[in-house]
Order: C-alpha cells, then structure tokens, then sequence
C-alpha cells in the first residue's frame, strides 16, 4: 500500500521570500534580471523569492526577454491526444492516468481505434498526434505481454514505433510520443517516425524517490535516467521537448536547479525545442490528494524564472492548469500554450478541460498578442527532419505547407 507523507509546509514553499532590497543592491538586481543566460544560480535563487511588492520588476523583465526572442505571436499545437496504454510500472503520488491491469479504465489502444481518432482530428485541422504511455508496463505485468502478443509485437515501444508510423502512412498528422525513458537504440528509432518527442525531466531532486514522498515507488523518475534520456536524444540532434513539474515536495531551489539542468543540456547539445513549466493539481484517489497546490505566484516566478535563465528558448505552460487565471501566465514570459484539441481531453488532467480555442484566441489577444498555430516540431528545428529523405521529411513538409495556408487565410 501506497503511503504519502503529507509535511506541514512544503519545503521552499514556506520559505521566507526576499526583498529586493536585501539583494547585494538593486543595481545588482537589475543586472540579474538583464543578463539573460548569464543569469547565474544564485541570482535565480534569490529571484525567485522576491517579495510580491518586487515581483513585478522580475515579470516585466521576463515579458521583455520574450519580445525580444518572439515579438508578438503566442504559439499552440492542435493536436489529438493519444494513450497509447495507461498501463505503467511506475507509482507517482501525482497520477490519474496510470492503471495496473484489470483495474477500471485500463486499456491499450487497439491501432483502428488510433488511426479512426487521428482522423477525425484531421477534419478537425490537427496537426499533432500526440502519443502517452504508461513506461515499459510489459516488464511488470504479464497481461500486458499477452496484450502486446495478441496485436503482434514484442514491446510497448515497439507497438508505439508502429502506430507512430502508421499516423504518418495514414494520416497528415505528425506524431510526438511521450514514452518515458529511451536508450540511444529507441531514440534513433523513434526519431525515424516522429519529428519530435518529449520526457519530463520535472525534478533533479532524488529525493523525492523516498518512502512516502511523490516518485516512492516510480524507478523511471530517477533523475539521472531521464537527464540521460534527454542527452541522448541530444547526442542524435533529436527536436525534443522536456520541462519541470511544480508543486510535488521540491523546493525553489530544486526548480532554478531543474531549470539549470535543462539550460546546460541545451547548451551542449542545442536540441531542447521547449520547456514546459507545469503545475501540480490536487485531484480525488491520488495519495497526493491533500497537497497544497502551487500558487498563481508561484507559477509565475517559476516561469518567469525559465525565461530569464533561457531567454531564447521556447516557454511553455499549460492553460488548463491555470484556469481561471492562465492569460496572467503571458505576463510571465512564456510564449507557448502546448497542444490544445478540439477532440480529445487531456487524459492526464481529465478534469481540467483545454479552453476552447477561440477563447484562448480572445484571452491571447487581449493581452497583446496573435494566437498562432505550429506543428509539434517547432520551426528553428524543421530544417534538419526536412533535409532527412522518406516520408517522415513528406510529411513534415506537408504539414509545414498547411500551417502556413493557414496562417496566409487566418
């Protein structure tokens, strides 16, 4: 039995935050907020605790870091959201989505019911089949290497490959798979059939595998596994998405530490196409379901915090995570909403519905900017699947050639 220890305070949620009078000086302060990726550990570390008086110094230097890298548009992908299997062998304190077999809920995707999904996305104007998986639940649960068997294959990650291609064959749409840790084999294979794909990496804290804390009992979220993932995918120059999850027992200077992590991989290797800033909801049957949620301040310094540290990379966060208030997370730096549908909720988050894109439209430009729709794979990063021949390269321009349609008649 799963056993959550609920503290009184979470740590680095309690802290006390700093004035920023109590920074080396405020010239000192607005040096931290100007030098973008030299913008050092300890400066986020006492940014990211500003009292609310200074808070808006630190937004509006993150709004002016996102002008400067991506003036006036705020991106989304329209996609349908595929769960390939919800079957997992991990146990976060967080999740809905996981299931063991037999359990209410659990199922694989059989490949007709994938494809008929993908097209009715397509009438609908996606461009993103995005595939979620429980991580290699074959090597737990002996039903689902008979469920693999019955459908002809030997691996989770082998049936994914196959409906990633079969998308590709069938389909316009442009497949992203989330499929938890890969080795230097998977990535390569995967890439040959996805223009882009994710893991998040959501802490460097290990601790937080622990008895009792949110990843006891969830190998898989080891961060140094996922740190390798994400390097190798880098070492293959593989468009890839990652980011950090607030709220789950790390302190803030855990998520200037995860962010930093983030920064120096993309240094080395240049192939992080996204960070997503994402924050933990409180949902019934979890054992995480009396956590205190992270704050509206909180997701604001946190993401304002990304786009200072990363000043021209892509910031993401989810609106449906925010609701009511998401638009107030343009005020932080993020240029991004993710994948939005208009056919599939967010099985991760069932109770948190996307907005409808014409609202997200209307609350986008409110605040100043012009929604605007990109494939899963974000444009800096297409010239590489183009160059590669075969259909992914096909494809990918295909859609390119849409998106663009679209944005000429918008």
């Amino acid at each position: 039995m799963y056993h959550l220890v609920i503290p009184g305070v979470i740590p680095g949620i309690g802290r006390k935050r700093v004035s920023a009078t109590q920074l080396t000086s405020p010239t000192q302060l607005l040096q931290a907020l100007g030098s973008g990726p030299r913008l050092t550990r300890d400066q986020a570390r006492q940014l990211i605790r500003v009292a609310d008086d200074d808070l808006p110094a630190v937004l509006s230097a993150a709004r002016e870091a996102r002008q400067r890298f991506r003036p006036g548009g705020i991106t989304y992908s329209r996609k349908v959201f595929l769960p390939l299997t919800n079957l997992c062998r991990d146990y976060c304190g967080y999740c809905t989505f996981r299931r063991d077999p037999g359990e209410p809920g659990a199922r694989t995707m059989p490949p007709e019911e994938v494809l008929e999904v993908a097209r009715r996305g397509q009438q609908l104007g996606c461009t993103e089949a995005l595939f979620s998986l429980g991580d290699k639940p074959e090597l737990l649960f002996p039903e689902m290497r008979e469920r693999l068997r019955q459908l002809g294959y030997k691996s989770t990650l082998q049936y994914l490959e196959a409906m990633c291609e079969l998308i590709l064959r069938e389909t316009n749409l442009l497949p992203h798979p989330n499929p938890g840790l890969l080795s230097a084999e998977w990535i390569r294979r995967l890439a040959a059939v996805s223009p882009s794909m994710g893991l998040m990496l959501e802490t460097t804290n290990a601790s937080l595998l622990k008895k009792g804390a949110a990843h006891d009992n969830a190998p898989d979220k080891l961060p140094a596994k996922r740190l390798k993932t994400i390097e190798e995918a880098g070492k293959q120059g593989v468009p890839f998405t990652t980011g950090l999850l607030i709220g789950i027992g790390e302190s803030l200077d855990d998520r200037v530490d995860t962010l930093l992590a983030i920064r120096e991989l993309h240094r080395r290797y240049g192939h992080i196409q996204e960070v997503i800033v994402q924050n933990f909801r409180a949902k019934p049957g979890i054992p995480m379901r009396n956590w205190p949620e992270p704050t509206r301040g909180e997701m604001l310094r946190t993401i304002a915090m990304a786009r200072l540290l990363m000043p021209d990379m892509n910031i993401q966060a989810p609106p449906n995570l925010s609701a009511p208030y998401y638009d107030d997370l343009l005020d932080a730096g993020i240029n991004d909403w993710g994948g939005i549908s208009p056919l599939t909720p967010d099985f991760i988050n069932p109770e948190k519905p996307w907005p409808h894109l014409e609202q997200l439209r209307s609350r986008t430009e409110a605040k100043g900017y012009q929604l605007q729709q990109r494939l899963p794979v974000y444009p800096e990063f297409m010239p590489s699947i183009l160059a590669r021949p075969g259909l992914l390269s096909e494809k990918t321009a295909i859609a390119a050639d849409r998106i663009r349609h679209l944005g000429r008649t918008a």
